[in-house]
């Protein structure tokens, strides 16, 4: 996974993008099956979405609005690691590893927003 480039500050933006760029890759490398075409959709669909929604909380116009779209920002990540859960990887365990990275940084992002609105409510 990359790193944080400055730990005083996360740019969250550019994580979440990563997230769903390294998400897309992974699933273009997965075993072609009828499930893991339907669970790889949409795991591009919610890793996707982290990062959108992350946007529109950057650009809400109220404090109500920028909590509702972190909630969705911690509900999309957490979508994104039932569908890394359920991809198949067959025996490789390159892919397994990976999976497992993947699963770890949606539950920091889910953590990260759980925090960011425990903060601003």
């Amino acid at each position: 996974m990359t790193e944080i480039k400055n730990p005083k500050q996360y740019d969250l933006e550019e994580r979440t993008l990563e997230f769903a760029r390294r998400n897309r890759i992974f699933v273009k490398i997965l075993p072609k099956t009828i499930s893991n075409l339907e669970d790889g959709r949409q795991l591009i669909r919610s890793s996707g979405s982290v990062g959108a929604n992350y946007i529109e909380a950057n650009e809400s116009l109220s404090k109500k609005d920028f909590i509702l779209r972190s909630k969705i920002c911690r509900k999309e990540a957490k979508e994104s690691r039932y569908w890394l859960r359920l991809v198949d990887t067959g025996s490789n365990l390159e892919l397994e590893e990976e999976r497992q990275v993947f699963i770890k940084e949606a539950t920091e992002l889910m953590n990260i927003f759980g925090a960011i609105i425990r903060k601003s409510e």
